[in-house]
C-alpha cells in the first residue's frame, strides 16, 4: 500500500506556489472542546462553514460572519476553494453543507434543533487572524445563539 505523506506534500505544494515558508501547523496545548452536559436531543446545533456566501468580497478582506439561513444561495461560491475538483464535485450541497440532514434530524428530535444562523470562516492561514479575530467572532455569535455544538464542516 502507498501511502502519502501529507505534510511534505503541503510543504512541496506551498513552496510550487511562491511562498518562501514553510506552512507552520497550528497547535495547542489547550484543547478548546468539552463533553456535553445535557443529551444531543435538547442540543442546539450550528453549522460553521468555509464555503464563500459572499464572493464580491475580496479574499483578503474577508472576515467570519454569520447569515441567516435565508441568506444561503442554492450554490454557495466553492470555485476558488481547494478541493479535487477532477474526482469530486460540488452539485448536492448536503455534501458540503448538512442543512436538511439537521433539519430532519431536528423534526425527529433527535437533536434539539438548529441555530437560526449559520458561520462563514475565511480559509486564511493566518493562525493570528484565526485566534484573534474569526474564532472570538464565531464563538461570540454562537453564545448569542445558545448554541450547544458547533458542526465544523470545511471545505
Amino acid at each position: 500500500m502507498n501511502t502519502i505523506n501529507y505534510m511534505q506534500r503541503a510543504r512541496d505544494l506551498y513552496r510550487a506556489q511562491g511562498f518562501d515558508k514553510d506552512y507552520v501547523w497550528a497547535k495547542t496545548d489547550d484543547i478548546p472542546f468539552s463533553t456535553l452536559d445535557k443529551p444531543l436531543k435538547d442540543c442546539t446545533v450550528a453549522i460553521v462553514t468555509t464555503v464563500v456566501i459572499e464572493p464580491e468580497i475580496p479574499k483578503q478582506m474577508r472576515a467570519a460572519a454569520s447569515y441567516s439561513f435565508e441568506e444561503l444561495p442554492d450554490r454557495p461560491d466553492t470555485d476558488e476553494l481547494a478541493w479535487d475538483k477532477i474526482t469530486t464535485n460540488t452539485d448536492d450541497r448536503q455534501s458540503y453543507f448538512p442543512l436538511e440532514v439537521l433539519e430532519a434530524l431536528a423534526a425527529k428530535g433527535e437533536i434539539g434543533g438548529l441555530a437560526p444562523r449559520f458561520h462563514f470562516v475565511p480559509t486564511e492561514y493566518s493562525q493570528k487572524n484565526t485566534l484573534e479575530k474569526d474564532a472570538p467572532a464565531i464563538a461570540a455569535s454562537c453564545l448569542e445563539d445558545k448554541v450547544d455544538i458547533a458542526l465544523l464542516v470545511p471545505l
